[in-house]
């Protein structure tokens, strides 16, 4: 009688497809895995800069733009409220930049750029809504309005023996000590603003008779007599 094949004793050819099945096998799963990976990195680049796009509001990248010197924008912080689809409240770009140079040369060179970017100088009244000092002027452009304030820097000296200190009143210190001037940008959707809408007026050609006329001191009149 024949022996009964070991284990051992396997058919050649059969071990060669096995290990054949096997390499077709792992290549199937490296090219598996690279396209995987490959669709990840396609689109999660495309997406992180949606995200970048969504989350930078392109009015900054406008104020970015701006030509004016690099004294003129020494640091620069932005704030940004609101919805950009005016969902509830609209948006509202505020940017504090500090200048190196006094505000009236700094007020000059940023109204320059301004104007070489397409805003307009916009006279309306309530530029600005309270008076203030330094130099404040209004800008309009397309859907956007602008307010540019820019005014001397308040110049807090550091603490000393860990107690807050207090701005200098000395103008010789102020001199020394505080330099440069500080620039605030605020940038609405014209929608949004209530200075382009219409303004209630009080002159009286406009408005009529005062539909409140004044009362007299006596609150009941003149009493009216009963006949007798």
């Amino acid at each position: 009688m024949r022996p009964a094949d070991s284990p051992g004793d396997a058919d050649p050819a059969a071990a060669r497809s096995e290990a054949h099945r096997e390499s077709r096998e792992r290549r199937r799963l490296r090219a598996a895995v690279l396209v995987l990976v490959s669709v990840v990195l396609l689109g999660a680049v495309p997406l992180f800069f949606g995200l970048r796009t969504l989350s930078r509001d392109p009015v900054f990248d406008n104020l970015d733009q701006l030509d004016v010197p690099g004294w003129a924008a020494a640091k620069t912080v932005d704030d940004v409220s609101g919805s950009r689809w005016c969902l509830l409240d609209c948006r509202l770009r505020e940017r504090t930049v500090t200048s190196e140079k006094a505000p009236a040369e700094t007020a000059q060179a940023y109204e320059e750029a301004l104007r070489q970017d397409g805003w307009q100088p916009w006279k309306v009244s309530r530029c600005p809504e309270q008076e203030t000092k330094g130099s404040y002027t209004c800008w309009r452009r397309d859907e956007l309005t602008l307010d540019l304030w820019v005014r001397e820097p308040t110049c807090v000296p550091p603490p000393v023996d860990g107690e807050p200190a207090v701005p200098s009143t000395e103008p010789s210190a102020a001199a020394t000590e505080c330099t440069g001037s500080l620039v605030s940008v605020k940038v609405r959707n014209a929608i949004d603003d209530e200075r382009t809408r219409p303004q209630p007026t009080t002159d009286p050609s406009l408005t009529g008779e005062d539909p409140y006329p004044t009362v007299s001191g006596d609150p009941l009149g003149e009493l009216t007599p009963s006949p007798s």
